[in-house]
């Protein structure tokens, strides 16, 4: 069974989503910030983040990510932005001419279908 690290700051997505995770037969480790986040992680050490942006700032889950990404431990793991970021700023994630910039396996804007999530998450852990 696959762990998955969520960090995000509203309650009431964290709870649709670590439902539909948890009936998929993934362990799901929650934490509500990105401080919270990135102790979860060193000491969870989860197969995959999903992480959230805009928590106690607007780029937190953009720091969270390249600290985890400069880390021995973690940097490998799979991290997919699930944000709504791209509706509030108008950024556009492109995997091909952004990866230097956010290395990050997916950008996935909310809402997101549960089927699509899953399916990326599936891709992520394949690898």
């Amino acid at each position: 069974m696959a762990t998955i690290l969520l960090v995000d700051d509203d309650p009431d997505f964290v709870d649709a989503t670590k439902l539909i995770l948890e009936k998929s037969k993934y362990k799901v480790i929650c934490a509500s910030n990105s401080e919270e986040g990135w102790a979860k992680a060193q000491s969870e050490n989860p197969d995959l983040i999903l992480l959230d942006v805009m928590m106690e700032s607007p780029d937190a889950g953009f720091q969270l990510a390249y600290k985890i990404r400069n880390d021995k431990k973690l940097k490998a793991k799979p991290i997919l932005l699930l944000t709504a970021v791209g509706k509030v700023t108008g950024f556009k994630f492109d995997r091909k001419k952004d990866e230097d910039f956010l290395p990050v396996e997916e950008y996935i804007e909310k809402p997101v279908k549960p089927e699509v999530l899953l399916e990326k998450i599936s891709k992520a852990l394949s690898k």
